[in-house]
């Protein structure tokens, strides 16, 4: 058994943008494995823009990471020594961990991952880890897509958003992606079958959507917030639906204002807005897995993933997902599964 492993951890809770002193890279021993417990080299992190959330100590879904503790995160690894029942040597398992080479878990939060025929591990993990179940639920639960309906989906070319307009493709929607740069733009659209794309860096977004969505918006996949969430939410038709998953573009702000948009119309049109946590939907997960897992096979879901070798360099990683410098699901290759 390994008998150290690299580990970052808290040091400060970040104040605006993430700074490289706010988490310490350190060697430390790992403990003796007790009776339930297991140990597992990780091959993949998953960073997500939660993980600015946790680092903080802001209302949230779970407990914040606490200072001088490991940060937290999805991973997947292989285990390398068991004294869990049911547990063996050699099982992938994913689930919520730690940004680490080696962890030592009883289980909780974690569990056996799947390993399947013409799908790569880092490819099923970007996809099944957190991505794919939030584009599933979202779409399934609260956009409740339908033929002719159109969708707009912000950060269409990230590891959620990709997902969310190929499931409104499949659902019969016409899907218009919000996404930064032209070769972003040019991928949801010529690689994964979105009908339109903005590019919100080039262009004005709201003339755009007039443009493209001139009798108005039925569905929106919320990510970014600001002045992209307004332009969208000023477009939505009566009885529209908002899937409200996340508001990137303030999660690294100073200060407490909440750039202004146009509320009142959610009274006015009677929309539909519910925020989500993944983790709501836990106990349906197999559900998710199962129809991801199909419509991969059938060809018609594709994913892509954005691969960072260095557990050493995943706080210079994490900051992409701020600055929108990834392209697809983000993953820190920690080591070869």
């Amino acid at each position: 058994m390994m008998a150290t492993r690299h580990v970052w951890r808290l040091a400060k809770r970040p104040v605006g943008d993430i700074a490289d002193s706010d988490l310490t890279y350190v060697e430390e021993a790992i403990p003796e494995l007790q009776d339930g417990q297991f140990l597992v080299q990780v091959g993949y992190l998953s960073l997500d823009p939660t993980n600015r959330i946790w680092m903080s100590d802001m209302e949230q879904y779970m407990p914040p990471v606490e200072l001088g503790d490991p940060m937290r995160g999805g991973v997947v690894g292989r285990v390398l020594a068991s004294r869990k029942p049911g547990v063996e040597a050699g099982q992938l398992m994913a689930g919520l961990g730690e940004w680490a080479s080696h962890i030592v878990s009883t289980g909780e939060g974690m569990g056996p991952f799947p390993e399947l025929p013409g799908i790569s591990i880092p490819q099923a993990f970007g996809t099944f880890g957190v991505v794919g179940p939030t584009a599933y639920f979202g779409m399934k639960d609260i956009g409740q897509p339908k033929a002719g309906e159109t969708l707009v989906v912000s950060a269409a070319a990230g590891g959620v958003g990709q997902v969310v307009g190929q499931i409104g493709k499949i659902h019969g929607c016409k899907v218009i992606g919000i996404a930064g740069g032209p070769e972003k733009c040019r991928y949801i659209v010529e690689e994964l079958g979105f009908d339109h794309a903005i590019d919100y860096k080039s262009e004005d977004v709201g003339a755009a959507l007039d443009r493209l969505a001139p009798e108005g918006i039925d569905i929106n996949f919320e990510h970014v917030g600001g002045q992209i969430m307004s332009d969208v939410i000023s477009r939505m038709k009566i009885f529209g639906r908002i899937a409200l998953c996340g508001m990137i573009s303030g999660y690294n702000a100073t200060d407490a204002h909440e750039e202004p948009g146009r509320w009142t119309l959610i009274l006015m049109r009677r929309l539909t807005i519910r925020g989500f946590i993944l983790t709501d939907f836990a106990p349906r997960f197999p559900e998710a897995f199962q129809q991801l897992a199909q419509w991969m096979m059938e060809g018609k879901l594709k994913t892509r993933q954005d691969i960072r070798p260095g557990l050493d360099k995943a706080v210079e990683h994490v900051k992409l997902l701020y600055s929108g410098g990834n392209f697809g699901k983000l993953l820190v290759e920690v080591s070869k599964l």
